[in-house]
């Protein structure tokens, strides 16, 4: 495997990296074993993924699809299976998964323990509002089978949590019945960030999907420029999927980012140039509307052999108007640019998730080549501005946040520590959830010597 298991790139692989097959077996005999993750296929940016400590568990070789209903969208598949296959196994009857993040190359144990969202969050949720049953194997040797309504906190627990609840072995979910793949496609250009704000809500109401690229160097008149890009499923168009393969590619690293301001800033206006020529409504195919970086192999080379780092983050809709403006001002101060730089607007579906990322407001993702000291401060003070919005920065983005952060964050952290698999561990969750425990232990002990130890206080213990 690559000396790199994160897409990001900043993070080195884990030491150990084990089979399904030698990973069941060891959790079914109790053979000690250090600490087990189980492994998609390495799309998440930071080290939500990693488990340096111990060990990954590659779970690709379990790709199967089980059973799929045609009449219903109901689709069995084993954790590791890709959501490209799943396109390609139910396209043809006219069915399409009702949430798919931004690339297909992620595996369907993935999509669900990061409870991924998409375009559509107004409409459908995330992924995991679409999960109706998951097996899950776990450290006691019980292979369990959860259902939406019936294990409900052990399911909430599993669905965004990041594969710290156990081994995700399979999956049952429901797909979207679609006329066809291909995307009526309609393109708005915005000048401003208050533009895009007046028009978000009702392009989702409108539409199925709507997503925002904005031009995050612009200043000036220019600040704030954009175009809103809405679609829905054409009502006549292709129901076989188009070859998901990789045709052009980075062969190699480079040796220092391409991905500079002068770059961007010439990517930047032609890229809004070219979209904003496609007036009115017009087809477009699926692949390129919802993976548009998927036909490029290793893009993420082109961000150096620092590789990169992504911040996402969430905003109330009250906040918005202001927070969003504030953050894309503090990455141009820090003389920073994003290559991609993406806005939506999240709805109001809940997810069942115990502590997802999404919820109702707006979501803004950037990414910038990792420049060392100046990308991480650059990096803190967007989650500053974040948190004291009321906001929360994404987890499975992340590979450097403070666990103040993810706490402010996720105040229902807890609870997933109460659920986590004594046997299951990430990087990330070491650095965030552990220290916070550690902590909270720390400062509970000393307000139990401080009153002479008469205060009772139960706490979890790790």
């Amino acid at each position: 495997m690559s000396s790199h298991l994160s897409f990001g790139l900043t993070n080195p692989a884990a030491p150990k990296v084990l089979g399904p097959e030698a990973a069941i077996a060891l959790l079914k005999t109790r053979t000690e074993a250090g600490s087990l993750l189980g492994y998609g296929n390495g799309r998440s940016y930071g080290d939500s993924c990693l488990n340096r400590q111990g060990a990954v568990v590659d779970m690709r070789s379990m790709n199967r699809i089980l059973a799929f209903d045609p009449e219903t969208g109901m689709i069995e598949a084993e954790a590791g299976v890709l959501l490209s296959d799943i396109i390609a196994h139910v396209a043809p009857h006219g069915f399409f998964p009702a949430v798919v993040p931004g690339t297909q190359f992620v595996t369907l144990g993935g999509a669900i323990a990061n409870d991924v969202h998409g375009k559509n969050h107004h409409r459908r949720g995330t992924f995991g509002c679409h999960v109706e049953a998951l097996t899950l194997l776990t450290s006691d040797r019980r292979t369990r089978r959860l259902k939406r309504g019936s294990n409900s906190r052990l399911f909430a627990a599993t669905i965004g949590g990041m594969g710290l609840t156990g081994l995700i072995l399979s999956a049952t979910v429901r797909m979207m019945r679609v006329p066809s793949l291909d995307i009526e496609e309609e393109i708005t250009f915005f000048r401003g960030l208050d533009e895009y704000f007046d028009l978000a809500e009702a392009a989702d109401a409108a539409n199925e999907y709507a997503v925002a690229w904005t031009d995050q160097l612009a200043a000036g008149r220019r600040e704030g420029r954009g175009l809103l890009i809405t679609g829905n499923h054409a009502e006549y168009g292709a129901r076989k999927a188009s070859a998901a393969g990789m045709g052009l590619g980075v062969p190699f690293w480079m040796p220092v980012s391409v991905l500079n301001r002068p770059f961007l800033k010439l990517f930047n206006s032609a890229y809004c140039w070219k979209k904003s020529k496609a007036r009115g409504k017009h087809n477009t195919g699926y692949q390129g509307f919802f993976f548009p970086l998927d036909g490029v192999a290793d893009w993420n080379r082109l961000y150096g052999p620092k590789g990169l780092y992504q911040h996402q983050s969430v905003v109330p809709e009250g906040e918005a108007r202001k927070t969003v403006p504030a953050l894309l001002a503090a990455a141009r101060e820090a003389g920073h640019g994003s290559f991609l730089t993406v806005l939506k607007r999240f709805g109001g579906v809940a997810s069942p998730g115990l502590i997802s990322f999404s919820r109702p407001g707006y979501t803004l993702t950037l990414d910038f080549p990792n420049r060392g000291a100046e990308t991480l401060a650059l990096m803190e003070r967007l989650d500053r501005i974040t948190v004291e919005a009321g906001g929360a920065v994404n987890p499975y983005k992340d590979a450097r946040m403070a666990p103040e952060i993810f706490a402010a964050s996720f105040q229902a952290w807890r609870n997933l520590e109460a659920h986590r698999d004594p046997a299951f561990l990430s990087d990330f969750w070491r650095r965030t959830a552990m220290r916070l425990s550690t902590e909270t232990g720390r400062v509970l002990a000393a307000e139990r010597r401080n009153s002479g130890g008469t205060r009772k206080t139960r706490i979890h213990s790790n």
